[in-house]
């Protein structure tokens, strides 16, 4: 089972999600799925439930959140942090794609990764 994409409504640049959509990646944006002015915890909550990694430029407050779960022992699908208007939107993806053709789902369980790690 590949990873699939949930992207939050910061994230959700339609040029980068049509570029992963392109290339065969199941990706959803907050707007696809009715979520768009909602908190930050029932973005994961509903990424978690649909099974999918959530993807954000909201690095401060997904990484505390991801912590807060990790301490309470409350599980989440894993989490994507990029830094916004810091790579082009080619750079991001290939960044994406390298991230998910390397990690398993069940290895993004409960973990955050920096897309800055990807290069």
């Amino acid at each position: 089972m590949t990873i699939r994409l949930y992207f939050d409504e910061d994230s959700m640049q339609r040029s980068l999600v049509r570029a992963l959509r392109a290339r065969g990646v199941d990706v959803i944006t907050a707007l696809d799925a009715g979520m768009i002015e909602r908190e930050d915890a029932e973005h994961l909550d509903y990424a978690t439930e649909q099974g999918r990694v959530l993807c954000t430029f909201n690095v401060g407050d997904f990484y505390g959140l991801h912590s807060e779960y990790v301490a309470q022992g409350k599980p989440h699908a894993g989490v994507i942090l990029m830094r916004q208007q810091y790579y082009s939107v080619g750079e991001q993806m290939r960044r994406i794609l390298k991230l998910i053709a390397s990690k398993s789902v069940d290895e993004m369980k409960n973990w955050v990764e920096f897309l800055s790690a990807w290069g």
